[in-house]
Formats: C-alpha cells, sequence, structure tokens
C-alpha cells in the first residue's frame, strides 16, 4: 500500500456503509484523517458502524441530518448506493465538498495497476474470466470491486507484481476522480438504471468513466459492434482495441474460420470454449484480449476456456440428468437477460421463468419463444409471461408454486436432449430474499433429481 499524506488531518464524512463504507472509513482513520460516519441503520442494529465506533471513529446512525454538512468537511465519501439527488449529496454540491466513492481511495493507495470492468451486461462473468486468465497464466491478479472484496480492502495488501482485476458500476464510476486503469473493458451499453442516472445520456456518461483518466499507455477494450460504444470510445486517449462477435477485425478480437482470433493470431477454437451464446462471446472476446494484453500465452487461455462453468446464477451449467442439461441463469432480472439466455441454445428449451410484478409486460420476449418447447411459469408474473407464452405458440405452459417445484415438473415434461433453463426475467423478491437464493434453490432441486 502507498503510504500517502493526502488525508492527514482532514475532516472526511463517509456516507452509508455496508461493505465499501467500513472499509473506507478504517483506510481513513488509518492515514490519518478525522473520519465520521453517518449510516440510516440506528446503532443499535448496525454492527459494522459499532466496530468502527471502537476503533475510535466518530459514527452518526439513524438518520442523515442535513445540518451535518456544516461541520467543515474537506471529503464525502459516499456508499456508491446512493444516489446524486439525494438531499445529503446535493447539499454537499451546494457547500462545494467533493465527492468520490471509494474505489477512487483504492486507486489512490494502491501499488498494483488495474484491470477494470463495466457495461450493462457481462461485467460479472468478464471479470472472472480475466482473473482467472491471468492466474492461470501466472501473472499473479486479484479480484475485486461488485465481485469478490471491496477495493480498498483489496489495494491495501496488493504490491506492484499484482494486477487488481475489479468490476465497476455507473454507480462507483461516477465517483473517482484520478482512477485510471492500465487496461479497461467496456463490454456493451443497454439502457439500464435510468431510476439513478435519470437519463440515458447520463448513464452513458458514467460508463464512460472508465477511461476518462487513461492515456496512450493504456488500453481500451471496447465493443465493436455498438454504435454507442464506439461514439463514446472517440473521446478516449487510450489505444482502442475492439471486440467482434459478427465480423472478422484485423485487430483485436473476433472469430474467423471457427477460430478466436486476437489481432489475427488464432488463440483457441470457438468449439472449445464452454460457455454458450452470442452474448458470452463477447465476453470471452474482451477477456482474452485483456489476457493477451497482459501477457498470458493460448495454452493458459484454452485451459481456462474450455473448463468454465460459468458464474454462478449467470447462465451456470449444473449438470445433466437423464440426458437434461440444466443451466442456472437466477441473475436474470429482466428480459434482455433471458432473452440471451434463450438465444444461447439451438435445442429445445424447458423455461422456468417469473418473479416480481414490476409492472412490465412480456410481450418484447415473444420473438426469442420459438425455441422455448415447454413454459412453467411461477410467482407474481406467472399470469403475464404465460399469455406471452400463448402468443409465441407454446403448446405446453404449466403453472407451479415455485422454483423448487418447477425442476421436477421440468424434469417430467422434457426430453433427454433438451435444456431445462432458469431464467426468470424477474427480479426474485416476491418469493426469495435474492437471486442468489432463487438459484441455490433450484441447483439443489436439479440435485435432488439426481
Amino acid at each position: 500500500m502507498k503510504q500517502i499524506d493526502t488525508y492527514n488531518h482532514k475532516k472526511i464524512l463517509v456516507l452509508g456503509l455496508a461493505k465499501s463504507g467500513v472499509s473506507a472509513a478504517s483506510l481513513l482513520h488509518k492515514l490519518g484523517a478525522f473520519v465520521t460516519v453517518n449510516d440510516m441503520k440506528p446503532l443499535s442494529e448496525n454492527p459494522e458502524a459499532q466496530g468502527l465506533l471502537e476503533q475510535g471513529i466518530k459514527v452518526i446512525c439513524g438518520d442523515h441530518p442535513i445540518e451535518l454538512l456544516d461541520e467543515g468537511f474537506e471529503l464525502i465519501v459516499k456508499n456508491p448506493g446512493i444516489p446524486y439527488h439525494n438531499p445529503m449529496i446535493e447539499g454537499a454540491m451546494e457547500r462545494s465538498i467533493p465527492v468520490i466513492t471509494e474505489v477512487e481511495l483504492a486507486y489512490q493507495i494502491s501499488e498494483a495497476a488495474f484491470i477494470a470492468i463495466t457495461g450493462t451486461n457481462g461485467k460479472t462473468t468478464t471479470t472472472t474470466l480475466v482473473h482467472e486468465m491471468l492466474e492461470a497464466g501466472g501473472k499473479s491478479p486479484l479480484i475485486a470491486g461488485n465481485i469478490g472484496t471491496v477495493a480498498t480492502g483489496v489495494a491495501e495488501g496488493a504490491r506492484s507484481d499484482h494486477t487488481i482485476v475489479i468490476e465497476l458500476s455507473s454507480f462507483q464510476l461516477m465517483g473517482i476522480e484520478a482512477f485510471r486503469p492500465k487496461i479497461a473493458i467496456l463490454t456493451n451499453l443497454y439502457d439500464a438504471h435510468l431510476d439513478y442516472h435519470g437519463t440515458r445520456h447520463d448513464y452513458f456518461e458514467a460508463k464512460a468513466n472508465i477511461t476518462k483518466n487513461q492515456t496512450e499507455e493504456d488500453y481500451f477494450i471496447i465493443n465493436a459492434d455498438q454504435e454507442a460504444v464506439i461514439q463514446l470510445a472517440e473521446e478516449s486517449r487510450a489505444r482502442i482495441v475492439p471486440f467482434s462477435v459478427s465480423r472478422v477485425l484485423e485487430a483485436g478480437a473476433c472469430v474467423k474460420d471457427g477460430w478466436i482470433c486476437f489481432n489475427g493470431e488464432p488463440v483457441m477454437k470457438r468449439e472449445d470454449a464452454s460457455l454458450p451464446g452470442n452474448h458470452n462471446l463477447e465476453n470471452i472476446l474482451s477477456s482474452i484480449a485483456a489476457a493477451k494484453l497482459s501477457g498470458v500465452d493460448n495454452k493458459a487461455i484454452f485451459k481456462v476456456m474450455s473448463s468454465f462453468a460459468g458464474v454462478k446464477h449467470r447462465l451456470q451449467y449444473i449438470g445433466e440428468v437423464d440426458g437434461r442439461k440444466f443451466y442456472n441463469d437466477s441473475k436474470a432480472t429482466n428480459i434482455l437477460a433471458t432473452k440471451n439466455a434463450i438465444a444461447a441454445f439451438d435445442v429445445p428449451v424447458i423455461l422456468l421463468a417469473g418473479g416480481l410484478d414490476r409492472g412490465n409486460g412480456f410481450e418484447e420476449l415473444i420473438p426469442s419463444l420459438a425455441n422455448v418447447e415447454t413454459l412453467i411459469t411461477f410467482g407474481q408474473t406467472a399470469g403475464k409471461i404465460e399469455e406471452a407464452g400463448k402468443l409465441a405458440g407454446i403448446k405446453s405452459i404449466m403453472r407451479v408454486d415455485n422454483v423448487a417445484s418447477a425442476v421436477p415438473a421440468a424434469h417430467r415434461l422434457s426430453k433427454p436432449g433438451d435444456v431445462i433453463l432458469l431464467s426468470p426475467a424477474c427480479a426474485s423478491w416476491d418469493q426469495y430474499k435474492t437471486f442468489e437464493v432463487r438459484g441455490d434453490i433450484f441447483i439443489d432441486a436439479v440435485h435432488k433429481l439426481k
């Protein structure tokens, strides 16, 4: 860890706890700052805040008193989930108090270089693949951000021979100042989080922050199949490294004659990469580009890609039972993710879908249901998804109580060679606390079939 004196004797407010807030507060305390932590959860129900109090850090819990901003703070480190229209953040900006996220702190103290990954979809899979490829290639990677450990916690222990591979959300990227990754990846861009950002433009601008501090010495790996990404990259000073799933490129990553290539060099056969689907091909190509730029050889890349089963709950291959292959895509909490999952297979699909009703219809899903042989629904949106299934011409539709009962039903209604896919197209909160819980129940039900 770099020993910096930037924050020595500075008054800093950490707004919002969770893992990133706890780590940021502890780090700033070690760096000599006068830290105040403010969190909505009452102190009696807040073990994280109690732990910081024991370290000698000032803690204010239970609400966000706006008058706190008049205590002369020189910086606010906010939890990424707190939107910029929050009164505390608006008040800070009115008082010209800088606001950053914990990722910026991690960069400032890190001895290691960063490979940073963002995008609407595919961030977690790409981050995992890059980390595993670097590890297989003997490059001493550490994994951080939305996946793995909090960035400051990783950066504290990182050495100059490490590389920190970090997944970053638009929320985190809005709060950076100097953060500069050696390699940045933008997987794709679709409309998302507009409730947080307000407009599509502001969301895309937040994503663009991943490259704003890069120079000609750095690399920016981009999706060359999306005009919005290409336009965004025009503002970057980094060396642009494109990837494409639809056409052959002379430079960058693509597929040519059945081979995944980088800068014209065949790396491995596409058929030997274990992840199905074009959306996963985006993740594969961008990951291989980052690995090759980091000096990883083809043998190490093949080793990872030929055995990678997918990130848990993200089109994760669970196994085969009686000739049926089971996939857990519980992370598919929107229609686009489910469309991508279905499109990954060219064999009949038994689709398990349903969940929280957010008021939207599922007409957009209808064209993607052509390959679905049986539709099994559950949760609040069961009826709406069944209507979409009927309009798509699906003859076999069944409603069940929950995911646990959907699995044996799918087994009964399927035949050898079919894919049984949990890809709900909805959030889980009507029946399950998280999509992870939903996915774990699916996995358990599949194992019971065995």
